[in-house]
């Protein structure tokens, strides 16, 4: 009798230890899921260039922006886009720019057409080369990659654009260009003409800004 009962409280454990073992083999599949980080929704646009309406996607987007437009260029010599964020400006949308220093001295760069568009604009001289090319238009599109926003990267370079529809990648975003906006200078007269000076007597660098 002592027998079977050893036998049953065996049998017994077994079963439990198999059931546990099935409940963890159909747990596991599931586990990345589960720790996976938050998914954040988005709807992303593709373009390429060269030729490849990248240039055009972006004033498109500049048309339909109605509160803001936030925007970090390394290179800024593309006149269509100037227009679109000047025209995005006279109809009230708050109109932001922080670029690179070598819009001081490129000679195609649209920095005097911007100015001369009142639009706000910032120099980012902290680093090496502020290489950011991206904009942020009303906390809820994102339009990013290696595009630059002249006229060599829409017609002859090999470039990427991505216009990403999503407000949680948006806030990372502008969180991100804040901070570049607390270091960066406001843009004027004077600015240029000490960046010129300097420049005059620094050894010389091969530009790359019209890229």
């Amino acid at each position: 009798m002592q027998t079977i009962f050893v036998l049953l409280k065996f049998y017994t454990n077994m079963v439990r230890f198999f059931i546990r073992l099935l409940c963890l083999a159909l747990w596991l599949p599931l586990a990345p899921a589960l720790v996976a980080a938050p998914h954040i929704p988005a709807t992303v646009e593709v373009y390429y260039s060269p030729r490849g309406g990248c240039t055009e996607a972006i004033v498109k987007a500049l048309r339909a922006a109605k509160v803001s437009v936030l925007v970090q260029a390394y290179s800024f010599t593309s006149p269509p886009i100037e227009d679109a964020l000047a025209a995005a400006a006279k109809r009230g949308v708050k109109v932001q720019l922080i670029l690179d220093r070598s819009n001081l001295t490129q000679k195609s760069s649209q920095l005097a057409e911007a100015v001369g568009d009142n639009l706000s604009i910032k120099i980012d001289a902290k680093h090496e080369i502020a290489h950011n090319k991206i904009m942020i238009l009303d906390g809820e599109t994102v339009i990013t990659g290696s595009f630059n926003f002249t006229h060599n990267a829409e017609a002859n370079n090999a470039e990427n654009l991505l216009i990403i529809h999503s407000k949680e990648l948006a806030a990372s975003y502008t969180a991100n260009w804040q901070e570049h906006d607390g270091h960066s200078e406001l843009y004027d007269g004077e600015t240029a003409a000490k960046t010129k000076k300097s420049e005059r007597a620094a050894p010389h660098k091969t530009s790359f800004a019209t890229r």
